[in-house]
């Protein structure tokens, strides 16, 4: 198995709606690591066949790491991340982790700078809640040994037990877009001890 790390320039944000105008939330760093088999594709425009691929990966956000902001980036509110940390029960919970179980490759890289379509299955645990989730995801393999991992789902807060919250005067809604761009480089083998 190859091991990736996750590296700088990685970011999830999560985007909702309210009673008074939508919502996100961003955090600029994703952590833990992904495992693959010599069938994943780790250079850019590699040839690889459609279906199942050797894979274990978990990736987390610190829930304090999470800031509420504006559509042009600028922070929003503190009141916001407030409210979101106690929804995400952060003290108990500190973390938002995803498991993978399983990866299947859904289409080929069409070039050298074009990304590889898998379909990823796993477990996503939110405020002490799991749930089975599946999502497409995008894999792009970058000069460096680095890999670029972007995708996009969309979650029910009941389905993890959060109950859209009232904000201040604003109800949020029930659905969230989650959005991530995950950047990961292989991890280097222990130089061997001079003699």
């Amino acid at each position: 198995m190859t091991r990736f790390d996750a590296r700088s320039g990685s970011k999830m944000r999560i985007e909702g709606t309210s009673t008074v105008h939508d919502w996100q939330s961003e955090s600029p760093l994703i952590m833990g690591f992904l495992e693959v088999g010599p069938n994943f594709p780790t250079e850019p425009g590699q040839a690889a066949t459609p279906g199942k691929v050797e894979a274990r990966a978990e990736a987390s956000i610190t829930v304090r790491s999470l800031r509420s902001i504006e559509k042009n980036g600028s922070p929003y509110s503190d009141t916001m991340d407030d409210k979101m940390y106690s929804m995400f029960k952060q003290p108990e919970y500190p973390k938002i982790v995803f498991r993978l179980d399983e990866l299947v490759l859904k289409e080929a890289a069409k070039d050298r700078a074009s990304p590889y379509v898998f379909d990823a299955k796993g477990d996503l645990a939110i405020a002490g809640v799991t749930n089975k989730i599946s999502m497409p995801i995008s894999v792009l393999p970058m000069a460096d040994k680095k890999l670029k991992i972007t995708g996009t789902t969309q979650l029910k807060m009941t389905d993890f037990k959060i109950s859209p919250a009232s904000i201040v005067f604003a109800k949020t809604g029930d659905d969230v877009k989650v959005r991530f761009e995950w950047m990961l480089g292989e991890k280097k083998a222990p130089a061997a001890a001079p003699k």
